[in-house]
């Protein structure tokens, strides 16, 4: 039997828990929330069987506990589990930076027992409420060990990380946060820079604004995302959001010279070679002028489950252009991606997926 600890039981912290006692019915769960009627939720939900009003010597009864509030506060929950809970006990969390929470960590001398975690799944909507135990399902889990972590708590924690559906990924937590400096977090800074680039610069008669759609839409839509999380990420990751701004800045200073120079052969290479690796990545890239016939589908992880979808699909005569799992989700909706030749082949595919009681979007 497990006995897990939570702090924290918004989308992420919930979400792991309810799965946790889908896979593990006989687990028993201890949690704390600030809010009390979140905990009150869960536990009428038959999740959590221990609700708390604090950080309690019920945590010591842990083989695993779960930091799952902002990535700021992670680090004060984690100086308070120190006096509570023994070196039997896995301390992680569930934060996107890594390599503030280790600090921390090797600062209270706890790396034996501390190990980082980064589910790479969410969703538009938060709090528990929202929280599923689908949620992670195929979706890449990062471990960060510390030089500490001992192999039998490393596979335990693997362990568990594929119980609950995810495909664990073990990194240095280095490495760990350069990567989402380039892939995730520089990117919310340059849709949010410029998309204000625009409204600063836009005519009396907010043109931009009226005509803003296709690409700019696309590549701006992250910048609708909380700027209160995204300002703590900023805190805590600022060496390497800021190592790879300058480098951004410098491919920015280039091509402003290509542009100044008219060079067109350093331009052209310059789209050709970004082109190349984006369609190397697995979902397809679409060009400025072709529009994509895309649905995403909330789909569980269970034998037959994309079966059953191609199949009512192929009932309506309908093609795939293309089907994909996805396994980093952490901005993206639905586990499983279809596209389409066609707007009619689009319309007819998501009315009948609807129809049948699935969520897409």
């Amino acid at each position: 039997m497990i006995t897990a600890g939570f702090i924290g039981l918004g989308l992420i912290g919930g979400s792991i828990a309810k799965t946790l006692r889908k896979v593990h019915p006989d687990s028993k769960i201890i949690a704390y929330n600030r809010r009390r009627e979140v905990l009150e939720a869960a536990v009428k939900d038959k999740v959590v069987d221990v609700p708390l009003d604090g950080i309690t010597d019920e945590f010591a009864k842990c083989d695993i506990v779960f930091l799952c509030v902002p990535v700021e506060l992670n680090n004060e929950y984690l100086a308070a589990l120190k006096g509570v809970v023994t070196k039997d006990t896995i301390i992680t969390d569930v934060g996107s930076v890594k390599t503030s929470i280790h600090k921390t960590a090797r600062q209270l001398g706890i790396e034996e027992y501390f190990i980082g975690g980064h589910p790479m799944a969410g969703s538009e909507k938060m709090g528990y409420i929202a929280a599923s135990d689908t949620l992670l399902e195929n979706a890449y889990y990062a471990i960060t060990p510390t030089p500490y972590t001992t192999d039998e708590k490393l596979d335990y924690y693997t362990n568990l990380v594929k119980d609950i559906g995810a495909i664990p990924l073990v990194v240095d937590p280095d490495k760990h946060d350069y990567a989402v400096a380039g892939i995730s977090h520089l990117p919310h800074l340059i849709a949010s820079g410029l998309v204000n680039l625009v409204k600063d610069n836009d005519t009396a008669d907010e043109l931009m604004k009226r005509l803003a759609a296709g690409g700019f839409k696309d590549i701006t839509r992250i910048a609708s995302s909380s700027g209160d999380m995204w300002s703590q990420i900023c805190m805590t990751n600022t060496d390497q959001i800021s190592s790879m701004l300058g480098k951004y800045i410098d491919y920015l200073t280039e091509i402003k010279k290509m542009v100044d120079g008219r060079d067109k052969q350093g331009i052209s290479d310059m789209f050709a070679s970004s082109k190349e690796y984006r369609d190397s990545i697995s979902l397809l890239t679409k060009g400025p002028m072709e529009k994509d016939y895309s649905i995403f589908v909330y789909l569980e992880d269970k034998e037959g489950a994309l079966s059953r979808v191609t199949s009512i699909l192929s009932n309506e005569h309908v093609s795939i252009k293309n089907v994909e799992i996805i396994h980093n989700r952490e901005y993206r909706n639905g586990a499983l991606y279809l596209s389409f030749y066609s707007e009619e082949a689009y319309d007819v595919a998501r009315d009948a997926l609807l129809v049948s009681g699935y969520t897409i979007y």
